[in-house]
């Protein structure tokens, strides 16, 4: 396969969530020996914090799963529908707000809640905010993010015809 698939990941500030589902999906691509498909990135609505690490808890749930997160936070721009393939967005707001930037419906199309792929729940509910909430609240995205990942990079593999032939081909 000559061109990665793009994908990008998307929140508020790209303080909490977004890097945690960045973090928490290239760590399912290496384990499962797919790195080389993927390009992997992550970005807030907001300018809040760009240039930072995300913040302090979520790196140490991270960390806490063997996920060591190095993302310098920044802001989605435009030029993210004609870099990426699949933008994910971490909640309504967050979903609307990228919507209102594209330009077309090519671009919309790429935009998608990024909880539609949790196994647990059902229909597309927002991956909840955990910048004010305790450690508790951090686990509990990091679980998330982790489940999403995995239902997000299985609809990938099948939307792409990668599902066995490529995961037996790299686990080799």
């Amino acid at each position: 396969m000559s061109d990665k698939i793009k994908v990008l990941f998307v929140c508020l500030g790209n303080i909490c969530r977004s890097p945690a589902a960045e973090g928490a999906f290239k760590n399912l691509v290496q384990k499962k020996g797919l790195e080389d498909l993927f390009e992997i990135d992550s970005a807030g609505t907001a300018d809040y914090h760009v240039g930072e690490l995300a913040h302090d808890t979520t790196r140490l749930v991270a960390r806490e799963r063997g996920i060591i997160l190095t993302h310098h936070c920044r802001q989605f721009e435009v030029s993210d529908f004609r870099k990426f393939d699949y933008i994910l967005a971490m909640d309504n707001s967050n979903y609307r707000n990228i919507i209102s930037l594209a330009k077309d419906e090519s671009q919309k199309q790429k935009v998608m809640k990024f909880r539609k792929f949790d196994s647990s729940v059902r229909g597309e509910p927002d991956v909840p905010d955990p910048y004010y909430g305790s450690v508790a609240g951090f686990e509990h995205v990091q679980d998330i993010v982790e489940r999403s990942s995995l239902g997000f990079l299985d609809w990938i593999l099948q939307n792409h015809n990668l599902s066995t032939e490529v995961v037996e081909e790299y686990e080799e």
